[in-house]
């Protein structure tokens, strides 16, 4: 999926979103971007909301004159072997 191109945030910018089964569906999240969060019925909908949602939410933030955080996430699996 296409990143969204914000006006005034670096193209390099890449948040980390977490995506989760739920009881209706699927959420998803970013940890960099408290409050931003989506759903959706099937994994690709709420895949496809998060992108919207986090371009949303950074444009909120430019219009309130909130700084734009950098990405600080990242990821670590553990993979158990039998």
């Amino acid at each position: 999926m296409p990143r969204p191109v914000i006006p005034n945030v670096p193209q390099d910018f890449g948040y980390r979103k977490k995506l989760e089964k739920s009881e209706t569906g699927y959420s998803a999240y970013s940890p960099d971007l408290p409050g931003c969060v989506a759903a959706g019925k099937t994994a690709k909908e709420a895949e496809r909301r998060m992108y919207e949602a986090v371009e949303l939410h950074i444009q909120g933030m430019l219009e309130d004159g909130t700084p734009i955080p950098e990405p600080s996430t990242s990821s670590v699996y553990a993979i158990i072997q039998k």
